[in-house]
């Protein structure tokens, strides 16, 4: 990577990647300790051991980028520590919905944006987002308490619509915020970029995702 601002995003990218996946590593671990069965427990254990061993391929790539890793995660844990204080769920399943619309929409912003990244650092993004099984898991235990009790659907559906809210915000802000990444998004850093109004259509593709996520869960977006 000879060209010093591409070197600079894909840095932030990574950067914020591996930020993300250390906080899911630790919610999940959290998460586990409100786990309702013993299955539930080992099944969210299992999945933080997953996502931090996807921070550490990630803190192994920034260091053999010439990047301290902390130093590269540091410019993102405000806008993620932020994130997640105004997204505090009440309960397990209020954390099962977030871990599955929330962070589905920040992994599927990471996807878009590998597009234009290098074919080894797209790879590494790529198999980094690789569903640890939380998606089923969250999608079953989901369906089955609404099929249990139908009133909790309209209570998760305000849930999951304020999260698309904040997790879109987030989005725009890290993509905003540093100058090195939105101009790989933009084009500014090499010609496969993208320009304003493919940005523009990639934040429409994040809310159909979004959508579609919600029908999954048996929720209306």
């Amino acid at each position: 990577m000879a060209d010093e601002q591409y070197r600079e995003a894909v840095i932030d990218l990574l950067g914020a990647l591996a930020y993300g996946e250390l906080t899911a590593f630790e919610r999940l671990a959290d998460d586990a300790a409100f786990a309702p069965t013993i299955a539930d427990k080992a099944a969210l254990a299992a999945m933080a051991v997953a996502e931090y061993n996807h921070f550490a391929l990630l803190r192994t790539r920034l260091t053999s980028l010439g990047a301290v890793p902390e130093e590269a995660m540091a410019p993102f844990t405000e806008a993620l520590e932020g994130f997640h204080e105004r997204t505090s769920p009440a309960d397990w399943l209020e954390g099962l919905v977030k871990a599955y619309v929330g962070d589905g929409i920040a992994e599927d912003f990471y996807r878009e944006v590998s597009a234009y990244l290098d074919e080894s650092s797209r790879a590494l993004v790529l198999t980094v987002l690789e569903d640890t099984g939380h998606s089923e898991f969250a999608v079953d235990r989901v369906r089955g308490a609404i099929a249990a009790d139908p009133k909790l659907a309209g209570r998760l559906a305000l849930w999951g619509r304020r999260l698309v809210g904040e997790a879109l915000s987030q989005a725009q802000r890290v993509a905003a915020e540093r100058d090195a990444l939105a101009s790989l998004l933009v084009g500014g850093v090499n010609r496969s970029g993208a320009d304003l109004a493919e940005v523009g259509r990639m934040f429409a593709r994040l809310t159909e995702n979004h959508t579609k996520r919600m029908a999954a869960l048996g929720l209306s977006a």
